[in-house]
């Protein structure tokens, strides 16, 4: 295999933990009780996959998630049940990625959308003093801006040709299995991180381990 000279990071469930059950039972407390309808395909399609793209403004996304819920509740109540599926990014994975940063170019790739943006970056800013993630990452990518998404194979060759990256010289980390397939049919090579693995499992003094399972 050959020598990995960059890496490109996934943020949600690597970078910061993440737990959508807490976004289900903010919804169920505030009146919202048929559950099931927010863990279907349709969901995701309906309401969120546009906002995560960027073509949906969150005004957009409100909206939409208001009908689909069939209850009048405020942006604020929104937002805060939205971001509840949010914890704080551990300061440790920051300090992980300062050291591999000085070994390798490191990149940043979500699957984001604007209202969770906003809480993390201020929590980036609040705690570490990083103004923006392009700051602590080499390059960091989310899809609302790029107006792309994992896993298709478009997003990961659009960050591989505007770095001029080697795809088999480059690995990239993500916690979801189809993000995974997605980043190999691009040429890249790859790491499925599983709990309870974190990515304090895969370096060493900001380098990566020897032997690690990547394919």
């Amino acid at each position: 295999m050959a020598e990995i000279e960059n890496i490109i990071f996934d943020f949600g469930g690597v970078i910061i933990d993440i737990d959508p059950l807490l976004t289900i039972k903010a919804l169920e407390k505030l009146g919202f009780h048929d559950i099931e309808r927010l863990k279907t395909e349709e969901f995701y399609q309906k309401v969120i996959y546009k906002f995560e793209k960027g073509i949906d403004t969150p005004e957009v996304f409100r909206n939409k998630l208001r009908d689909y819920l069939q209850m009048n509740l405020s942006d604020q109540q929104l937002d805060d049940a939205w971001n509840a599926l949010l914890y704080d990014i551990p300061e440790e994975r920051i300090r992980i990625i300062e050291e591999v940063k000085k070994n390798y170019p490191v990149y940043l790739l979500s699957n984001s959308n604007e209202i969770h943006y906003d809480l993390y970056v201020r929590d980036l800013q609040l705690r570490f003093g990083y103004r923006e993630f392009d700051e602590l990452f080499s390059k960091a990518y989310f899809s609302f801006d790029l107006h792309l998404a994992k896993p298709h194979v478009e997003i990961y060759e659009f960050v591989i040709h505007h770095h001029r990256m080697d795809p088999e010289k480059t690995l990239f980390i993500d916690d979801r299995m189809d993000n995974i397939e997605g980043a190999r049919r691009a040429g890249l090579k790859t790491f499925h991180l599983q709990p309870p693995q974190t990515i304090r499992h895969l370096f060493k003094n900001g380098k990566l381990k020897p032997g690690l399972a990547i394919q």
